[in-house]
């Protein structure tokens, strides 16, 4: 894990040092957009057009999905959503995961956590239903408010949502060999998560602007700009992100999150 962080640390260095934000790219203009989206936002100057690597995340409510026509169309990686809780598990999650392996798309599994139950009942469950398979991207846990939840609306203090996750994480950590990355929305960081975690890959949310706006102080490497997205091979609205860094910044990473595995 020292290994995959030392090679982690230079590109968010890089990425902190722009003037722009963490864009890697310096363009003068626009480019036509990869993916069509339904409700596309104007993002201005900071588009994610200028990130090369695109990918999208996904659950039971894509359906029936061509995964050879998804990696044609231009995606790179895909994150695949397998449980929830301590007792749900995706219903598409092993069809999806097979199926993006063999497309040879990177995929990660990720976790919705619920602040209901207790981290290592969560993390048990996710260990017991996510095959341990080094080729994979590092595990991800999706925490953020879910106020229309029919069983947890439960919002614990801002200590007791750290000390949770650090707990989640460091048992996925130690099972995977990986560090997992941190997916968040706008008002759950702000109330939770800002100046902790810096160690961490985060995966932000931000649908209305650049996360430079949006997320504080805070460096990431995945970006989820829209919900709408058009992918071909894929009938209904999916959610669309990029990579922080460069095409080759993405290969450096695969290759050290690999190799980390193997390990």
């Amino acid at each position: 894990m020292r290994r995959l962080l030392l090679c982690l640390l230079p590109l968010a260095l890089f990425l902190n040092s722009c003037t722009t934000g963490y864009d890697v790219l310096q363009t003068a203009s626009i480019p036509k957009a990869r993916f069509k989206d339904t409700k596309p936002q104007d993002f201005g100057r900071d588009h994610p057009e200028r990130h090369p690597i695109h990918g999208i995340d996904v659950s039971k409510w894509q359906g029936d999905i061509d995964w050879q026509t998804v990696k044609g169309s231009g995606v790179s990686f895909v994150f695949i959503k397998a449980t929830e809780g301590k007792d749900r598990i995706d219903p598409r999650f092993s069809e999806y995961w097979q199926e993006a392996s063999t497309a040879g798309l990177a995929h990660a599994p990720y976790h919705f956590y619920y602040f209901c139950s207790t981290a290592d009942e969560q993390a048990d469950w996710f260990i017991r239903n996510v095959p341990k398979d080094a080729r994979m991207l590092p595990p991800v846990v999706d925490v953020e408010w879910n106020p229309g939840s029919p069983t947890c609306r439960t919002r614990p203090d801002p200590e007791t949502v750290r000390s949770e996750m650090k707990r989640f994480m460091d048992r996925l950590q130690a099972y995977y060999g990986k560090r997992p990355i941190i997916y968040t929305s706008v008002d759950f960081h702000r109330e939770n998560l800002a100046g902790y975690f810096k160690d961490y890959h985060f995966w932000v949310r931000s649908v209305a602007k650049h996360p430079t706006a949006t997320y504080s102080d805070r460096s990431w490497a995945f970006w989820q700009y829209t919900s709408t997205g058009v992918i071909p091979g894929i009938k209904g609205p999916t959610d669309i992100n990029v990579f922080a860094g460069s095409e080759q910044n993405w290969h450096n990473w695969l290759a050290a999150v690999q190799k980390d595995g193997n390990s």
